[in-house]
């Protein structure tokens, strides 16, 4: 599903900088990313997600170059095939919490919004406990919620790639259990893979892999 190769990328000159010489995410594969704060965790996602591109090296999502796409392209193929639930939610304060489901259709002409889609979107929100507060905008909702609002996002596109920046991380424990369980269900039904960064170890027992990302860092092939 990813395959990296001698990737470079940095943040200016004498900033943080991240190596990665190999790195494969099979189909189907669960694997969460532990480390440090600023180590670059975040980063490797959005070099994946093609947010960012790298100074060197090649990124392969799903058979597809992602980081060999013009920025448009990228876009479409995010849309597309990537679920990021993203550590700050990114959602969109002028729309309601639905709408903000709905946006990766509205981003991309190669997503189709219909019955099914819409079902589904309603479908994931009563499953995580947000079914009666689709009408609401994010500011009206808490922290948790808007979390919520931000993986049915990601879900219900039913992508190939699954990224999650922290997706637990503002959720009680039981809340917990209950989205990876999510997660972990509709990647299945998706033959989706899963790649989560996460600073919550009691959870590691629940992947089928766990990267320490010091392995990035020191230049080791992962």
């Amino acid at each position: 599903m990813v395959r990296v190769e001698n990737l470079t990328f940095g943040y200016g000159a004498g900033g943080f900088r991240l190596r990665v010489p190999e790195f494969v995410l099979d189909d189907a594969d669960r694997v969460a990313v532990v480390g440090p704060s600023g180590s670059g965790k975040t980063t490797l996602l959005n070099l994946i997600a093609g947010i960012l591109t790298p100074e060197e090296g090649r990124i392969e999502v799903a058979q597809t170059e992602i980081s060999g796409l013009a920025d448009a392209e990228r876009r479409r193929f995010r849309a597309s095939n990537i679920g990021f639930v993203f550590q700050d939610f990114a959602l969109l304060d002028y729309l309601s919490a639905r709408q903000n489901i709905y946006y990766p259709f509205r981003i991309t002409p190669a997503l189709t919004l219909d019955a099914e889609a819409r079902d589904r979107a309603e479908r994931l929100a009563v499953a995580c406990g947000i079914g009666d507060k689709l009408d609401r905008h994010p500011s009206a909702l808490s922290q948790g919620e808007q979390q919520r609002v931000a993986i049915c996002r990601a879900l219900v596109t039913r992508p190939k790639l699954i990224l999650s920046d922290e997706a637990t991380g503002n959720l009680d424990p039981d809340s917990k259990a209950r989205i990876l369980d999510l997660l972990f269900e509709q990647a299945a039904e998706a033959g989706a893979a899963v790649l989560a960064v996460t600073h919550d170890h009691e959870l590691l027992p629940r992947f089928e892999r766990v990267l320490d990302f010091a392995q990035f860092r020191e230049g080791a092939a992962v």
